[in-house]
């Protein structure tokens, strides 16, 4: 004998849907929820042994100032006179006059230290990430100079848009408890002064 149809109501219909529409809702959000647990263990940071300090970091960050600055390592630096990360490697004349210092915002501070010594510091309130620096540094230095992703000025975007604009493919994914990048190193290295970066 067959078995009667169930009588398909409004109401029926409706709480079917509503039931339907809450189980959907909490599954898309436990998703979410485990999708940001599991972006906030890894940052954007820039391998230095990548970058080829093209100027993009100073343009692409959805930020006005970007979260991207350069950095020095004091422990790498020549402490040279005639440094090419702070005056142009190419100068009419080599002196150190304002006229031939590569940083158009002037974030980078000489100070004596004996002679012929001068100490390099990066104001990072003032850089813009355009990579002069970097590029005389390489050009002619040690390379103690090199562009970072500071992550106390990083919104954490999922999809960096420097990242995206980046030629060389330098920016990479890294551990947010390790967020920085030496030079020359295989693995992040933790920033600060204990490390000799500034």
């Amino acid at each position: 004998m067959p078995q009667p149809q169930p009588n398909l109501t409004r109401r029926g219909l409706f709480g079917n849907g509503l039931w339907a529409a809450v189980v959907a809702g909490i599954t898309g959000l436990s998703a979410y929820l485990f999708g940001r647990t599991k972006q906030a263990k890894t940052v954007w940071q820039i391998d230095p042994d990548k970058c080829v300090a093209c100027g993009n970091c100073a343009t692409y960050c959805v930020l006005e100032l970007s979260a991207v600055k350069c950095v020095q390592v004091y422990a790498m630096c020549g402490y040279c006179d005639l440094c090419t990360g702070y005056l142009d490697p190419d100068p009419k004349k080599l002196d150190t006059g304002a006229e031939n210092e590569l940083c158009p915002t002037g974030a980078i501070e000489r100070v004596f230290v004996e002679d012929p010594y001068f100490e390099y510091n990066i104001k990072e309130e003032l850089c813009i990430a355009c990579g002069k620096c970097v590029k005389g540094c390489e050009a002619f230095g040690n390379g103690s100079l090199f562009l970072q992703v500071r992550h106390d000025r990083c919104l954490r975007c999922n999809e960096c848009s420097i990242a995206a604009a980046c030629p060389s493919q330098a920016f990479r994914r890294v551990p947010a408890d390790d967020p920085y990048l030496l030079k020359g190193a295989k693995e992040s290295k933790p920033a600060g002064e204990s490390k000799g970066i500034a």
